[in-house]
């Protein structure tokens, strides 16, 4: 039996098949997966809308699902996906699951825990940024292009 090892753009791959889902439902495209020993244990986006909970991003989402697999607090063998950079409440969330790797596509240049002096996340987590960072970048903004014709 061949066993498939998986890279970083496979994996944002998938959350980029989350994101879509999520502008298809009047959300802002953003998709998150969480992987854990080359398995994708969860799989969400963004719920702001449907929820009416502006803390319903992604990454929360994703948080809560893996945790509730895994049936522990902690993500320290665990690696996140995500299309959009998390934002300054992702970031703590994820400082306090203890993830122990962060992906991200796009940049968010104007939300992005990236904009604050220091890092947010856990020491030991690792950050890797650009994974697919046009597509990633492209569904939000014709996302937004197309909500302000």
């Amino acid at each position: 039996m061949e066993v498939l090892d998986y890279d970083d753009e496979y994996f944002m791959s998938m959350a980029l098949e989350e994101a879509r889902s999520a502008g298809l439902e009047g959300e802002i495209p953003v998709g998150a997966v969480v992987v854990c020993g080359n398995r994708i244990i969860a799989r969400t986006h963004n719920l702001t809308q449907r929820l009416n909970d502006p803390t319903a991003h992604a990454e929360m989402q994703a948080i809560t699902c893996a945790t509730e697999f895994l049936g522990g607090k902690y993500l320290t063998d665990c690696t996140m996906y995500v299309t959009l950079e998390p934002c300054v409440m992702c970031a703590g969330a994820l400082f306090w699951s203890q993830i122990g790797k962060v992906v991200y596509g796009a940049k968010d240049e104007k939300r992005g825990a990236s904009l604050v002096d220091r890092n947010l996340y856990h020491p030991k987590t690792q950050i890797v940024s650009g994974v697919k960072e046009k597509e990633c970048s492209e569904i939000i903004k014709a996302f937004f292009k197309e909500r302000r014709k």
